[in-house]
């Protein structure tokens, strides 16, 4: 299974590079290794190498005349430490993989897709797709991350709709049909995103939902602000039974978090810190219930940027929870405690 996997991967790169004189076709990819310490209270100490979403893919379209063009990516996923391991731990796992058409219109896209609550919250991390991201540490919810059909960072069986820009303003829709058989639902998810940017203003507001009635939503605003070198960003997420989903034994909603952030730039190099506040949202629907307890995360990293592409960072990460009953937190020891992280890592990008 892996290696017809491998030979049909290459299979597609090859033929993208020969397909060049035809279409616009690009091969690009994300390489990042990092030397991570841990240090967990009542879990995990250790120190290893990671490869934090590393990927290779392909991308392109063609002009098909009066404005318009087709358009594709086709993008998977691999880890550049661990090996083959038969079915487990496999290497390769897919990403954004979509057809579609791009206009005047906007751009109409189907397949494998980020939902716009993913793309708005990437744009606010100095750190995204690194050992000390954001998503991973505790600065944003478990939205921003996954892959599936019930509003996980990346939607699968999915339709995309962006408007193009209007003076810096755009929206966006993506709708999910469900093709689980089992699971005894016939939801579909959908999320809307609207966003401005103009200058070193961005702004966003987010909607998504998996559509299963009740408590099956999440929403959220957030922006940023960049003057000079210097560039502040700050998000809110509200959740209404979606975040706290995928949280083992949890029901209801309150799982709300919220995250700042400012980063200073010197030349090559840029100086980051982040904070977050998030609850574990478990008891929520009952006033009578303490079990609704907070964690706070923050984050300090420097990344110099050797050339355009290639960039070193290293940086330091604590996770302090009150009790580890969300899925940020499930690391540590029965009775919360600390999740730090220390990382130095090399990052490059073609």
């Amino acid at each position: 299974m892996s290696r017809k996997f491998l030979l049909a991967a290459a299979g597609v790169i090859m033929a993208g590079a020969m397909a060049v004189a035809q279409a616009d076709v690009t091969l690009f990819g994300h390489i990042d290794t990092s030397i991570d310490a841990t240090d967990q209270d009542g879990g995990n100490d250790d120190i290893n190498f990671n490869c934090t979403t590393c990927s290779i893919g392909v991308k392109g379209g063609e002009d098909l005349g009066n404005g318009l063009k087709a358009v594709f990516k086709l993008d998977w996923q691999y880890d550049t430490i661990k090996r083959w391991k038969g079915d487990e731990g496999k290497s390769f796992t897919d990403r954004d993989q979509w057809l579609g058409l791009a206009g005047r219109f906007g751009q109409v896209r189907v397949g494998t897709i980020s939902t716009l609550y993913k793309s708005h919250g990437a744009r606010l991390d100095p750190l995204y797709r690194t050992a000390l991201q954001g998503r991973d540490r505790g600065l944003q919810s478990n939205l921003h991350r996954g892959a599936g059909e019930e509003g996980e960072g990346r939607a699968e069986s999915t339709a995309r709709y962006d408007t193009p820009s209007w003076n810096g303003l755009k929206a966006g829709f993506h709708y999910t049909l469900d093709t689980t058989e089992d699971d005894g639902e016939d939801d579909n998810p959908y999320g809307v995103g609207l966003s401005y940017e103009h200058g070193g203003i961005l702004v966003f507001a987010d909607y998504i939902t998996n559509d299963t009635g009740g408590d099956d939503s999440a929403w959220k605003v957030g922006g940023k602000y960049t003057l000079n070198n210097l560039a502040l960003m700050a998000q809110y997420e509200k959740d209404q039974g979606l975040i706290n989903s995928r949280v083992p034994d949890s029901d209801g909603d309150g799982a709300d978090l919220w995250q700042l952030g400012a980063s200073f730039t010197m030349g090559n190099s840029m100086l980051y810190f982040g904070y977050g506040n998030g609850s574990s949202g478990s008891g929520s629907d009952d006033p009578d219930n303490t079990d609704n307890s907070d964690y706070f995360a923050w984050t300090l990293a420097g990344v110099h940027h050797m050339s355009k592409r290639t960039s070193i960072y290293a940086g330091f990460s604590e996770i302090d929870c009150d009790d580890p009953d969300n899925d940020v937190c499930d690391k540590v020891g029965d009775k919360g405690g600390e999740d730090d992280k220390c990382s130095l890592g090399m990052q490059h990008t073609f």
